[in-house]
């Protein structure tokens, strides 16, 4: 497969090994930095997800090693069971762009990708997806000339904290407490799977294998904080949770929301707006004075707008494209049902 990539004339090609990390971790940074003027990509990120149990580091990834002997490009795939909507992300090196080498690593991904539509369910549609700053005009390009939609976009939102936030109005019969890895593991992911089922996109994947994913990020992330991890708990129901991180690459100075969700029976009762000021109060304590989240711009369950209440405003917006590669029943949440 390789032999036929078409790379131009003293560009070569070949799947990334976890030696190749801090190349990769330099050249996703030199891409931020053009922009949004900052890096926001740590080694051990590329690490975990090179590492994760659904992730094959020699089918799954690729890297362009220019005449030199300098990594310029590269792109990694997520595949995972029920093999519907298959994720790629790239990048090609700012000095090396308008050579032809995005566009052949977009023609691997969409090989590699097409390699896995037997192992999904018969009659099934099958597509893949990429998403970039709305601000990157070039990379749209090149992917609606490979055949993208734009489909969706998404949004980072922000809160700067001058001053304490409201302090939560937590519903009657609601606590909200730290997660206990020993105790609440199991619960939590059973519950995040169910308060995401509304959310655009997404698409059961096999408990047993979505829960070893969370273990490994759990167990990879040095910034961790189970203190930071916050359970809204109805007796011994998990009602919804606020995820966090303490810092942000780009910004250590800025927390991260990477997970807000409530399940539907504790929905309309201002249960969402609690954990998010639980957070925030929670962050405001700890010095932080910039907290940030990211949220699907049209949101079914209408995050945007509750974000928005929450004092929090957009400063970055992303494009999300897709492109079919065989057609049938939709098993990803498109819309809510009546």
């Amino acid at each position: 497969m390789l032999a036929t990539l078409p790379l131009p004339e003293h560009f070569t090609s070949r799947p990334a090994t976890m030696d190749d990390v801090e190349a990769v971790v330099d050249l996703l940074n030199v891409c931020s930095v053009e922009q949004i003027g900052k890096p926001r990509t740590e080694a051990h990120e590329i690490r975990s997800d090179w590492q994760a149990p659904t992730f094959n580091l020699k089918a799954d990834t690729l890297v362009v090693i220019a005449a030199g002997g300098n990594l310029v490009g590269h792109t990694a795939l997520w595949d995972s069971e029920p093999h519907v909507r298959i994720y790629v992300a790239g990048d090609v090196h700012p000095e090396y762009r308008s050579r032809g080498v995005g566009t052949a690593l977009c023609k691997w991904a969409e090989e590699r990708a097409r390699r896995a539509i037997p192992q999904a369910p018969a009659s099934v549609r099958v597509v893949l997806l990429q998403e970039t700053l709305s601000a990157d005009t070039a990379a749209q390009d090149l992917l609606r000339e490979q055949g993208y939609q734009l489909v969706r976009r998404s949004f980072r939102m922000v809160i700067e904290m001058n001053g304490s936030p409201p302090e939560p109005v937590i519903p009657e019969g609601i606590i909200i407490r730290p997660f206990v890895r020993d105790r609440d593991m199991h619960a939590l992911v059973l519950a995040d799977r169910d308060a995401f089922q509304d959310h655009w996109g997404y698409v059961e994947h096999p408990f047993e294998e979505h829960y070893q994913e969370w273990v490994h990020r759990i167990d990879n992330d040095p910034d961790h904080d189970p203190s930071l991890w916050f359970l809204a708990v109805d007796g011994e129901e998990i009602a919804g949770m606020s995820l966090c991180r303490p810092k942000m690459a780009e910004d250590p100075g800025m927390g991260w929301v990477y997970s807000l969700g409530v399940r539907r029976p504790w929905r309309r009762c201002g249960l969402a707006l609690a954990l998010l000021r639980h957070s925030f109060g929670k962050f405001h304590r700890r010095g932080r004075r910039k907290v940030s989240l990211s949220v699907d711009a049209q949101s079914l369950t209408g995050a945007t707008r509750l974000y928005e209440k929450a004092g929090m405003h957009v400063d970055r917006q992303y494009a999300i494209y897709e492109k079919e590669l065989h057609p049938g029943e939709d098993l990803s949440t498109q819309s809510l049902e009546g």
